[in-house]
């Protein structure tokens, strides 16, 4: 058996008619089984997404062997999240991985995952899926802590009030500064 933190091949969000809205293989160098050759052309990606779609369009399982491949996916309104694995690959931290990067979407998206907003919002949810998955590696499995690392920090809430009194209180401190060193010369 060959132990390896590089467990997935693929992450993908189609839509409800299986047209791609985001797309990401991973192919690291430093795989212990050396670089994947399969899905290199985007002939092959397409093919290979279409397929799945077709097996995985309809609610129901989780999980499934598609293509030598381990799928993983879950539906979210006019959406499917999918991670693609490796046939050995432990199916259950696959899915803590995809049900950790789609309740943080949701936390983010505040429950209004579609299409529509995930495009809008695509740079939060790229972020989503690097703070999940780092070439292949799955780097965290807490919802929360994903959110969190992604989410825009808030405004200072701590404004500095500017008037006329606090313009007047720094003149006459710089006022008297200057007085002061005049004095001492």
């Amino acid at each position: 058996m060959n132990l390896s933190l590089y467990s997935v091949n693929a992450f993908l969000i189609l839509d409800a008619e299986g047209h791609r809205v985001l797309a990401k293989y991973y192919r690291p160098k430093g795989h212990p089984q050396g670089e994947s050759k399969d899905l290199l052309t985007l002939k092959d990606q397409r093919a290979f997404e279409k397929g799945l779609w077709q097996k995985t369009k309809k609610p129901g399982a989780d999980i499934i062997l598609y293509d030598g491949r381990l799928a993983v996916f879950r539906h979210s309104l006019d959406l499917i999240f999918y991670i693609i694995g490796g046939a050995t690959e432990n199916e259950i931290m696959l899915y803590s991985a995809l049900t950790a990067f789609s309740d943080a979407v949701h936390l983010l998206l505040r429950n209004q995952v579609e299409k529509r907003a995930v495009l809008e919002n695509l740079d939060m949810v790229l972020l989503c899926l690097d703070e999940t998955i780092d070439d292949g590696i799955i780097v965290e499995t807490d919802s929360t802590t994903i959110a969190s690392r992604v989410s825009r920090p808030k405004a200072d809430t701590t404004e500095i009030v500017i008037n006329e009194q606090t313009i007047m209180n720094a003149y006459q401190t710089v006022r008297e500064k200057v007085q002061q060193r005049i004095q001492q010369l």
